[in-house]
């Protein structure tokens, strides 16, 4: 009846009081517990927990919905443990694209290895067009990565769109190029920028070249220039500026699963399908 996973954002909700320490502890995003907060509310048909502007406190549902779903999480885990993990052992190489890395991943790996811990799994964090050469070089047994949208490899995730992103202290002059905070080439985010720029006749430069996500997010923070991110990885600091800038209307982004067809299907199948699953929260 309720999902273990709403009963476990409950618990971190309930043990620290706080929908900002549980998203830290979960390693998700404020809002993510929010939501589940309110979905587990919505299955069990009762208020569980009511926010005032310090603090979290537990209603006496909320306080009897903690004890059961401790009980629940622990044999959830004890049969997930005796059933899952005598056959799923083995090696699982992993790779995904560093900015993935702002989304719900973090935690949905924490607990793929909380529930499997008897695969290895070996996590490469890079760009996607370099994780992708190396899954078809059999380097890789799967990887989560960004792709143009439409194309017909891979498992879509979800479908998400670019914008530009920058700092609110911001300021660009309407007949100034562009200033740019970019990836080397190949990058799926460059090639956005830089076409829909040409597309308007819009002059632009680069000034500053990053390796990762934190090179560029720390690069627009400074307010060095403008950065394109998926939106449903622009940070709360940050916000979208096409509109005020006179930018271009960027396309759309799919965040795909790619396999090695070579590769043991139990441990992909289960990581494809946690990383699936969590989607939809």
């Amino acid at each position: 009846m309720f999902d273990p996973q709403l009963l476990r954002t409950f618990v971190a909700l309930a043990e620290t009081r706080s929908f900002t320490r549980a998203a830290e502890q979960l390693q998700t995003s404020q809002s993510t517990v929010s939501q589940q907060i309110r979905r587990l509310e919505r299955a069990a048909g009762r208020t569980l927990a009511v926010r005032d502007t310090r603090t979290v406190e537990l209603t006496d549902n909320g306080e009897a919905m903690l004890g059961f779903a401790r009980v629940i999480l622990s044999a959830h885990d004890a049969a997930a443990s005796y059933f899952d993990t005598s056959a799923m052992r083995g090696r699982l190489r992993f790779g995904s694209a560093d900015d993935l890395a702002l989304t719900e991943l973090p935690a949905i790996l924490r607990e793929f290895r909380r529930l499997y811990p008897q695969i290895d799994l070996v996590l490469t964090v890079g760009q996607s067009p370099a994780l992708a050469r190396r899954l078809r070089a059999g380097q890789l047994d799967l990887v989560y990565v960004k792709q143009e949208p439409g194309l017909p490899t891979g498992r879509l995730v979800r479908r998400d769109r670019h914008v530009w992103v920058a700092h609110e202290s911001t300021r660009l002059d309407p007949g100034a190029p562009v200033p740019l905070i970019a990836y080397p080439d190949p990058s799926l985010s460059r090639a956005a920028a830089i076409e829909a720029l040409a597309s308007i006749g819009r002059n632009w430069r680069i000034t500053c070249n990053v390796r990762d996500v934190n090179g560029a997010l720390a690069a627009v923070r400074a307010g060095i220039g403008i950065a394109v991110l998926p939106r449903a990885m622009v940070p709360t600091d940050l916000v979208p500026v096409s509109p005020t800038f006179g930018l271009p209307r960027l396309g759309e982004i799919d965040f795909t699963l790619l396999t090695n067809p070579r590769a043991a299907g139990g441990p992909v199948d289960a990581l494809s399908a946690a990383i699936v699953g969590h989607s939809g929260d």
